[in-house]
């Protein structure tokens, strides 16, 4: 009988295609009786080899031991490299010369799903050449015919969306015109290359043609030959110049995108169909169709956004005029995806995309909310970035590190804000000399001054005053270097050790061996705002185990000073360029770091807050802070206000 009780997962420890007998007491079964006859088939059945059991037909018609082996395979269908448990239900009914056994079978679908039923297995004894099986199809599944096969259809899932601090689906259907082109409708292919390639410059798009001339000759004269997909905004851009060419053809789609093509792109990842690769690396879970997430939190949730596609057992039967019909014998429900709720918020994420769209080197901006920490931007550029240096970078931090030596300094009354201390043009360091950008000498003026111009040299004066101890301490204050979790792969930094003098110098201005992701130095800017490290939150639902817990409330006077020196960057240091921005005042810190000894070029650092909102801005190579830096962080918070 059909067991259609919902499918439990079982483990099996036979490799697919096993097919595992379990007779109970046959030890005890009679030697001369069907019994073993029985244990010899379902041997057999299992190892592919019925040369030990003799076969007969139901008109009594001698059937070949090979014969059965190929139709036991041909009925089983897509079950038969399945797992199977073959179990005799008792001992072998007896009538004369004529037997039957009830057997139980104990399919492994894919995905684990578990199938039970029992069929009968008869026997016949033939003289003295003992028992025979009686061959038919319903051994395998009662309702088998000869032709027929058992067959798996998949039912998927429907795949869950990324969800933004609203909860609403970032990820959404959006409409989009696939453009191509069609061999039969080319009157001059290459001037229709030429006017694809000027019309795609338009968007800033660049489309590989260089094989599109060996894909029209070997394609159908009707073919739809795809070049771009394009949201349906940017080829309204382009419309007037791509639709009246020879040889193009469109496509209206609709497909699940992001707000726009460079939203949070390296955080989110994408999700497409499966590839080759993705089936071979998870057979029993994907299939050719599905949509499978690749980078990102679409790929580090998959499994989760997925779900786990149903799937049903089928005869699949031909009929005399070659119709299949398939008649369901067991299925399971599709269990749809859950969904992921992110702390991004898509007003900030635009708005931080946008500043970075002009920028063409590499560029990342993260901004965090101050109040609770939840990560509200993660943005990398050009075009939206491929590489998550937002949250993984490992760079140096440059002059943007100063915020939390000065932050040391302040907390262990080694200086206050109001202290003179010297701003030479360079000093020396058991025989390394470091200088200050420009070569700059302020003289002997306050430490207020020192931060807010950035003075290198001021503070490899205090550096032996700081120690590695309450370097390492100031930077524990604010998490860094601390394991973090926020449901994403994120680097909180690596403080130097500071093990030497000169190395304690580089470190105390960020250079030397600390290196550090936007992401934890926007995570510095918020500390310093509301007074306290909190782990950035990123992925809410489902909420990360291992989070780092708050850190103790950070010295009032210190942060209190700490912040009029953040402002006075701006008012009168080297941010001066954010004075005028929309909003509410801006606290910040300029950072230009060094990275190769070899090399002139500099990364450009800034981070700030502005109310409840904190960021950080760093540009590969991009000079020193203000230079690339600060324009993109004036460009951002005009957008967000």
């Amino acid at each position: 009988m059909l067991d259609r009780r919902a499918p439990t997962r079982r483990r099996v420890t036979a490799v697919a295609a096993t097919l595992t007998l379990v007779c109970g007491g046959l030890a005890a079964c009679s030697k001369d009786g069907p019994d073993d006859t029985l244990k010899a088939f379902l041997a057999g059945w299992r190892s592919g080899n019925l040369n030990a059991v003799g076969f007969v037909g139901a008109d009594g018609g001698k059937v070949s031991a090979n014969d059965v082996v190929d139709q036991l395979k041909a009925l089983s269908g897509d079950l038969a490299k399945q797992s199977l448990v073959l179990t005799p239900v008792g001992s072998p009914k007896t009538t004369g010369d004529i037997a039957s056994s009830a057997v139980k079978l104990d399919w492994t679908l894919p995905g684990g799903a578990a199938w039970s039923y029992e069929s009968t297995v008869r026997l016949t004894k033939q003289g003295s050449k003992g028992w025979r099986v009686v061959w038919e199809p319903a051994i395998v599944q009662s309702e088998l015919q000869t032709g027929d096969k058992l067959a798996l259809r998949r039912v998927p899932a429907k795949r869950a969306a990324i969800q933004d601090a609203t909860g609403q689906p970032i990820v959404t259907p959006r409409d989009v015109v696939v453009v191509g082109v069609s061999p039969q409708k080319i009157t001059n292919f290459a001037q229709l290359q030429k006017d694809l390639a000027t019309a795609f410059k338009k968007l800033d798009v660049t489309i590989d043609m260089s094989n599109l001339a060996d894909r029209v000759k070997n394609s159908a004269p009707g073919a739809f030959i795809e070049l771009i997909t394009l949201r349906r905004a940017d080829y309204d851009k382009i419309r007037d110049d791509v639709r009246p060419l020879a040889g193009t053809v469109f496509r209206e789609e609709t497909r699940n995108l992001a707000p726009t093509r460079t939203f949070a792109r390296a955080l989110l990842g994408t999700a497409d169909e499966a590839t080759a690769e993705d089936i071979d690396n998870n057979p029993d879970g994907v299939a050719q169709g599905d949509i499978v997430g690749h980078g990102g939190l679409q790929e580090r949730y998959d499994a989760t956004l997925r779900g786990t596609a149903g799937i049903s057992v089928v005869i699949a039967r031909v009929a005399a005029d070659g119709t299949v019909t398939s008649t369901q014998l067991y299925g399971t429900k599709p269990v749809d995806g859950n969904p992921v709720k992110i702390s991004i918020d898509t007003k900030t994420q635009t708005a931080a995309d946008a500043a970075l769209a002009t920028e063409k080197q590499a560029s990342s901006l993260v901004a965090i909310k101050v109040s609770d920490g939840s990560v509200l931007a993660v943005a990398n550029g050009p075009d939206g970035g491929t590489v998550d240096t937002a949250l993984t970078g490992q760079v140096p931090p440059g002059s943007t590190f100063k915020t939390v030596s000065a932050y040391g300094l302040l907390r262990r009354k080694l200086v206050t804000a109001d202290s003179t201390v010297t701003c030479p043009k360079t000093v020396t360091v058991a025989g390394h000399e470091f200088k200050n950008s420009g070569d700059e000498a302020l003289g002997d003026v306050p430490f207020h001054v020192d931060y807010a111009k950035s003075c290198n040299t001021a503070f490899v004066g205090l550096s032996s005053k700081l120690g590695a101890a309450g370097l390492q301490a100031a930077a524990g204050d604010f998490g860094l270097g601390a394991p973090w979790d926020m449901g994403a792969e994120a680097f909180s930094g690596k403080v130097s050790p500071a093990d030497s003098p000169t190395e304690l110098a580089a470190a105390t201005f960020g250079q030397g061996e600390t290196v550090v992701s936007p992401v934890a130095m926007a995570s510095v800017a918020a500390a310093v705002a509301r007074g306290q490290f909190k782990q950035p939150r990123l992925v809410l639902d489902p909420a990360p185990t291992k989070a780092a817990a708050d850190g103790a409330p950070l010295d009032a006077t210190a942060v209190g000073a700490l912040r009029g020196m953040m402002r006075e960057v701006v008012t009168a240091g080297t941010g001066t360029a954010l004075r005028d921005v929309k909003g509410k005042p801006v606290f910040g810190k300029t950072g230009t770091a060094e990275f190769d000894a070899s090399s002139k070029d500099t990364h450009s650092w800034f981070i700030g807050y502005q109310g409840d909102v904190a960021f950080a801005v760093m540009v590969q190579k991009g000079g020193s802070g203000a230079e690339a830096a600060v324009p993109i962080v004036k460009n951002f918070l005009n957008a967000l206000n």
